[in-house]
């Protein structure tokens, strides 16, 4: 059953909040630390202060609820979804997977360039958000690409497509692998490529491999813990706000080129204090595995410039059906929230070439854009 669904915190939760910033007990830093030990102590007490005193979730949840929210049972699990139609009946069906740290909210951006050609489908993950928390093992990519598979069934789209960055590139290509017979091609705005002996690239693709180098010789604190311990930093994240905050505050300014508002990001971090996800969130990171399933269906890749990684065409190309592939100079981890102008743009070209090969059931061309 697809039940509609309305955002309402509860205040005495929002109160709790504020409470809990007030009495913040702050570390020491050392002069001019910058941000060589960790996220800046003047920064973090900045956007503690706002969130206690000027930022107002009620505005932001009102506006929110100006979405179509729905929540259904899918393996045992609640799921949370935004589902926006088209004016075009017979438009093609996108699904929108977000990642960590983020959340449905990724997407606010794209919502009413990509409805004008798409029936949109935006649910949060298991563990994320108004679809958490899990309370078992094995929610993995593959299992939530399986509970998306069987939500596109729910609400009638036979043929659809998937898009997403971060953890929902990998959903996405799971959600291919899995309903290889309904999905008509994926585009992703993330897609790591391990370096391949024996494959020769160019030197700029070199320079894109020394980097994924380098993050796969030093590990990031965070996802190490994530991965390895997602219980344990759940109880400092999921009992301190400011914790929480620090935790994803940081992941944002490390990772984008263009600014996000801070309204945005606090929005997006009280998603995550309010439902109490910290926990069950970080648990993806232990469940899924590090090799994706082989995707048969067609993919686009948009790449920007100041992501975590950049792919390396030549070794995607040994694992995926490139039929499109993009180059930006601008945009970040968040394309949606930083660039989602050219992020929809590239989506809607991709989906528009897929849609051409359908109908005249010609094979696709490769597609580069700069």
């Amino acid at each position: 059953m697809i039940k509609p669904f309305h955002i309402h915190v509860p205040q005495a939760d929002l109160d709790d909040l504020a409470d809990r910033l007030a009495r913040t007990r702050w570390p020491n830093e050392v002069a001019d630390a910058g941000e060589d030990y960790g996220f800046p102590l003047k920064r973090l007490q900045e956007l503690a202060e706002y969130w206690r005193t000027g930022y107002d979730w009620r505005a932001h949840e009102a506006k929110l609820n100006e979405l179509p929210h729905f929540t259904t049972e899918i393996d045992g699990q609640n799921i949370h979804f935004v589902h926006v139609r088209s004016a075009k009946p017979d438009a093609l069906a996108l699904v929108l997977t977000h990642g960590w740290p983020g959340s449905f909210l990724e997407f606010l951006d794209v919502i009413e360039p990509l409805s004008k050609d798409f029936h949109l489908v935006i649910p949060s993950i298991p563990g994320f958000g108004f679809s958490g928390p899990t309370k078992e093992r094995g929610w993995d990519i593959v299992r939530v690409a399986q509970a998306w598979a069987e939500l596109m069934s729910r609400l009638g789209y036979e043929r659809y497509g998937a898009q997403g960055g971060d953890f929902g590139s990998g959903i996405s290509t799971a959600l291919g692998a899995v309903a290889p017979d309904r999905v008509v091609g994926v585009h992703v705005n993330y897609l790591p490529t391990r370096p391949v002996p024996g494959v020769e690239v160019s030197e700029a693709d070199e320079a894109r491999l020394d980097n994924i180098r380098q993050l796969m010789a030093n590990r990031p604190p965070y996802q190490a813990l994530q991965a390895l311990t997602p219980q344990t930093i759940g109880y400092a994240l999921t009992d301190s706000p400011v914790g929480q905050l620090a935790w994803i505050a940081e992941r944002f300014a490390q990772w984008t080129d263009q600014p996000v508002s801070d309204d945005r990001m606090l929005t997006n971090i009280s998603l995550y204090w309010l439902t109490a996800t910290a926990a069950s969130s970080a648990r993806l990171s232990r469940e899924t595995p590090r090799a994706n399933l082989p995707c048969p269906v067609p993919l686009g890749v948009a790449v920007f410039a100041h992501d975590i990684t950049q792919s390396v065409r030549p070794l995607a190309e040994r694992l995926y059906d490139i039929r499109h592939w993009s180059e930006f100079d601008r945009g970040g981890h968040f394309a949606a929230m930083e660039v989602p102008d050219l992020l929809a743009a590239d989506v809607r070209a991709f989906f528009a070439s897929r849609q051409a090969e359908a109908s005249t059931g010609s094979s696709a061309v490769s597609v580069e854009t700069v």
